[in-house]
């Protein structure tokens, strides 16, 4: 029987570096397998000093995407910078044992950076999902959250049209993202995915 894989996930820290380094030392501390940053973990990029740093210093693994704070070309660079331990998830997959993830990062619907049509969000998701789809377990991880979600409650950021159709397609075991401050915390069921709002609390999973 295959290890449960524990995982931290966070999302939206806005260049809190205080938050960083407390988050990097709860995986430390909970002895993390792998770290998960879904993004606008910048505020709008004005500085990344600090923010990826902590996370890499654990010397696990740190699964990355951009949010609609930072552009595809700052995650790029962060992932060069915080190298070997930061690995880009946009458009990309990590394997660990019997566990999938892939994910894409972005927006759809608002900026000001790494805007994304609905068809492009849908094919880095699909990129991701076909080198991870015979894993008996699943994660994808975005920005945004799907149309239809509970994080779309305010009506003013309806959400991905596209996220939502990979969940229905891909059917992963788990989704994760950020994306709405406001639904922090939400969490529910669509089809057979969880799906939760991580926030920049951030969430330990046992997957």
């Amino acid at each position: 029987m295959n290890k449960k894989t524990k995982i931290l996930a966070v999302g939206d820290l806005h260049g809190d570096t205080g938050l960083a380094k407390k988050l990097a030392a709860k995986a430390k501390k909970e002895n993390v397998d792998l770290i998960i940053l879904a993004g606008d973990m910048t505020w709008f990029e004005q500085s990344v000093k600090n923010l990826i740093g902590p996370f890499a210093k654990t010397k696990k693994p740190v699964l990355m995407i951009p949010g609609n704070h930072e552009s595809f070309a700052t995650n790029d660079f962060l992932v060069e910078m915080y190298s070997p331990e930061a690995k880009n998830l946009h458009g990309y997959s990590f394997i660990k044992g019997d566990l999938g993830i892939f994910g894409a990062g972005g927006t759809t619907q608002v900026g000001p950076t790494s805007i994304l049509s609905e068809r492009q969000m849908f094919s880095l998701l699909k990129k991701g999902f076909e080198k991870v789809k015979n894993s008996p377990k699943k994660i994808m991880i975005t920005h945004e959250h799907p149309e239809g979600s509970k994080s779309a409650f305010s009506g003013y950021i309806s959400g991905s049209k596209s996220i939502a159709k990979a969940i229905k397609e891909f059917k992963p075991d788990l989704h994760i993202h950020s994306h709405v401050h406001e639904a922090e915390g939400f969490e529910e069921k669509i089809g057979k995915t969880k799906v939760v709002n991580i926030g920049k609390h951030g969430r330990i999973f046992e997957v």
